[in-house]
């Protein structure tokens, strides 16, 4: 696996390991590397097909949902440890999560600890970001291998924000060093959903810190845009993905789907959205050579 000036691992085109398309996956041309998510494999009892991709030589990446970064609560000792054994039991280069909470409540609260069962979008204040900073930091030190954070996509905006989209991961990088996964679903969920150009948050990141990139499908109803992963990726986010690749060569782009997955037994539509992920690359890679 090479990789690049900044140490990050250069991984290529990827695409979500789900059980339900295992198959697929295994069938399907030119995948560099998958991303498994953390808290549905075993390290001790990993599935055959993601055994088979791994002496493959397939780069296999843990995927976390449920750390709970951004919350007031410090990162749990417990979920830590299960990250750190799913990444050495993968062999991983790096293990990725989210810049988001995902429980509340507790006895500092006097209430029961509630699970929010999604990812809740993190205020862009100053007490948040220090907050977050501290988080990653017990993270990183408690983790094998380098931690990537991805940006989400949210519905609404917290009243009194203080920074940008591009902004606050600048100063999250600043701060903790932490390398980014950057969603660009979650840019053009946000633009729909919030007002946000992609374009300027792409403009305020820092560029050398990305670790990969996210491509994922989604459908708008009655002017919201739902980040589903279960429908066929747009232009509109692959337009987003070009607008980031003209900036800089990703270390790589991964497919996500979780739902309502192609029937086709060979993973023609898996494979067709792939190649035009490997499109946009390449035409992105003609125009910087140009």
């Amino acid at each position: 696996m090479e990789r690049s000036g900044t140490g990050i691992a250069h991984l290529g085109t990827g695409i979500g390991w789900r059980p339900e398309i295992a198959a697929e996956i295994a069938r399907l041309p030119g995948v560099d590397w998958v991303e498994v998510v953390a808290e549905n494999i075993c390290p001790g009892h990993l599935p055959q097909a993601v055994q088979e991709l791994r002496e493959r030589g397939t780069t296999v990446i843990p995927h976390g949902v449920s750390l709970g970064l951004g919350g007031a609560d410090r990162p749990d000792p417990g979920r830590l440890t299960a990250l750190a054994e799913r990444a050495e039991a993968l062999g991983a280069p790096l293990v990725t999560e989210h810049i988001a909470f995902v429980r509340a409540g507790g006895p500092l609260t006097a209430s029961p600890v509630m699970e929010a069962g999604h990812l809740l979008p993190v205020p862009r204040t100053r007490d948040a970001l220090d907050v977050l900073c501290e988080n990653v930091r017990i993270a990183q030190d408690a983790l094998p291998v380098p931690l990537a954070l991805e940006n989400i996509a949210a519905l609404i905006a917290w009243p009194g924000e203080e920074f940008t989209e591009g902004q606050f991961l600048t100063e999250l990088v600043e701060r903790t060093g932490v390398r980014l996964l950057i969603d660009v679903a979650n840019l053009h969920t946000n633009h729909v959903n919030r007002g946000e150009d992609p374009a300027v948050a792409l403009a305020e990141l820092p560029v050398e810190a990305i670790a990969y990139v996210h491509v994922a499908g989604g459908v708008e109803r009655d002017g919201v845009w739902h980040d589903s992963h279960a429908h066929p990726v747009t232009q509109p986010v692959l337009d987003v993905l070009a607008e980031l690749c003209a900036r800089t060569a990703p270390p790589g782009v991964l497919l996500e789907r979780d739902d309502n997955f192609p029937g086709v037994p060979e993973g023609g539509e898996l494979a067709a959205e792939l190649d035009a992920i490997r499109t946009v690359l390449k035409e992105a890679r003609h125009v910087q050579a140009a």
